[in-house]
């Protein structure tokens, strides 16, 4: 036996017969519990309504018109009550108008007198289906409820109009508000973070099918919350059938922990960098002078050991630095220092600059940009830091007789920065892991190539502090295209 089947046997729906002629009511008590359903009885609307005081119906069956009470005052009492009964109206044929009034006022059916078993039969079955409907969304509703507000994450659901159809008890501590309900309620009323509000507006706005969800981490400063709260805010616009937005999703998901854990590594690495780097440039400069002769001569054996150990301890002193410069950009600190930059400029001296590099290694370098480029607001030492980091890979990882190209154009409102060349090549994989920290392509062709695996990473936090980001474009032996998008100044 099914589940269905066993569910079908254990509901067995009770149905009540409201009718002031005593033929009808036999009629369809007979006729109903022969269908294996439980029937009461009553002669007059009154006293239906005490039996539906008493207990709950799946069905009622009630004629509209009987002495005393009408079946259309019975109906309202009934839905008040017990909305989720499904009420069919008994009519006779010259009261259609008033099934029509009863239809308005939440009857599902109506059936005209006289009618036939089966004609019952077929209604009741209707009605039953629908019942069966009915609970199976109340139950999904009541599953999602229990879901949603046992979750940790802040869930709310707001319509078109901005008001609240779902809000969880999570999103509610989040944002500092203490009422029981919120449901709605415009979200103005309730959320004093303003920033949120305008998002859950810009989602509700944006009328593109394609469009994805917007995502911005806020810091949350008192609102009913004794420290700094970072929030996660994810707004997401849902739509009907037709594509046609009519509410917002939004989430929100509380990262302070990480965002302290990760500011602590941070400071970590930053104090350990800052630490470590005075006793290697001392260590440096002592090598140096051994290496320039100036404590005695060195038989080429010595020199070759000295020479190595120079170019090892050197690349951790770059990579000190280049540490020292990813924990200055993750702490805001360049987000201070802005001022309008001329790009065609940056790029031209990067590329004059690396020049000669590109030179020995026998790299042609091409440089393909207008005249002018459209200014934008950004620190200029990070922004060369940007380039010179694209520029020295696309030498370092192209063999002899390659060519590296720099290219600018405007994309809608970007400047976009693009950094070909025809090296090596990254494959899909590598792709997605080439801007975590340390990270570094390891084959048989790279191995020999030194390098902090820092670089890509630093520039990826670069152009995240300056609003813009950064796509790569490459195949396995067939180079590389990094491609770098900048907000442009305006006004």
């Amino acid at each position: 036996m099914t589940s269905e089947a066993a569910i079908k046997i254990i509901y067995t729906p009770r149905i009540l017969v409201v009718d002031d002629e005593a033929r009808i009511r036999d009629a369809c008590r007979l006729v109903l519990e022969d269908c294996g359903y439980g029937v009461c009885v009553a002669s007059t609307g009154t006293k239906g309504l005490e039996l539906i005081r008493e207990q709950h119906f799946d069905i009622i069956l009630l004629d509209l018109m009987m002495p005393e009470l009408s079946g259309l005052d019975v109906l309202p009492e009934v839905k008040a009550q017990h909305p989720d009964t499904v009420v069919i109206v008994i009519t006779g044929y010259a009261t259609l108008e008033h099934s029509v009034d009863a239809m308005k006022k939440g009857a599902f059916d109506f059936i005209p007198k006289p009618f036939t078993p089966e004609h019952l039969r077929v209604t009741i079955a209707r009605a039953i289906e629908y019942t069966r409907a009915l609970r199976d969304i109340a139950d999904s509703r009541s599953r999602l409820r229990t879901l949603v507000n046992r979750i940790s994450d802040g869930v709310m659901c707001t319509n078109h109009g901005h008001r609240v159809a779902l809000a969880n008890p999570a999103f509610l501590r989040m944002i500092g508000c203490a009422a029981e309900s919120v449901i709605g309620r415009g979200v103005d009323d309730f959320i004093y973070i303003p920033r949120i509000c305008e998002m859950i507006r810009e989602a509700s706005a944006n009328n593109d099918v394609e469009a994805s969800e917007l995502i911005e981490e806020i810091p949350v400063n008192g609102h009913g919350q004794s420290e700094e709260m970072i929030l996660n805010v994810r707004c997401v616009p849902f739509r009907d059938r037709t594509g046609r937005n009519i509410g917002v999703i939004t989430v929100l998901h509380d990262i302070t922990t990480l965002k302290k854990m990760d500011r602590m590594k941070s400071e970590f690495v930053s104090m350990v960098s800052h630490e470590i780097r005075s006793p290697m440039n001392s260590v440096l400069m002592q090598i140096q002078v051994i290496l320039d002769g100036l404590a005695g001569e060195l038989s080429e054996k010595q020199r070759d050991i000295l020479t190595r150990a120079f170019q090892k301890i050197e690349n951790l002193a770059h990579m000190t630095t280049e540490l020292l410069d990813l924990a200055r950009i993750e702490s805001g600190l360049i987000t201070l220092e802005r001022e309008p930059v001329a790009m065609a400029d940056v790029i031209r001296d990067q590329v004059a600059f690396h020049f000669p590099m590109a030179v020995s290694a026998s790299i042609e370098m091409v440089i393909d940009i207008p005249e002018t480029l459209p200014l934008v607001l950004a620190n200029r030492r990070n922004m060369e830091e940007v380039l010179s980091n694209l520029l020295t890979n696309a030498v370092k990882y192209s063999p002899g007789g390659g060519r590296v190209t720099v290219s600018a154009s405007i994309i809608n409102d970007y400047l976009c920065i693009r950094v070909k060349d025809t090296g090596l090549g990254i494959s899909d994989e590598d792709q997605n892991r080439i801007f975590q920290r340390f990270y570094r392509v390891k084959d048989e062709k790279t191995r020999y190539i030194n390098g902090t695996g820092l670089g890509l990473s630093i520039v990826k936090s670069i152009l995240e502090s300056h609003q813009g980001r950064i796509k790569i474009e490459s195949q396995p032996g067939e180079g590389s295209t990094f491609s770098v998008f900048l907000p442009i100044l305006t006004g």
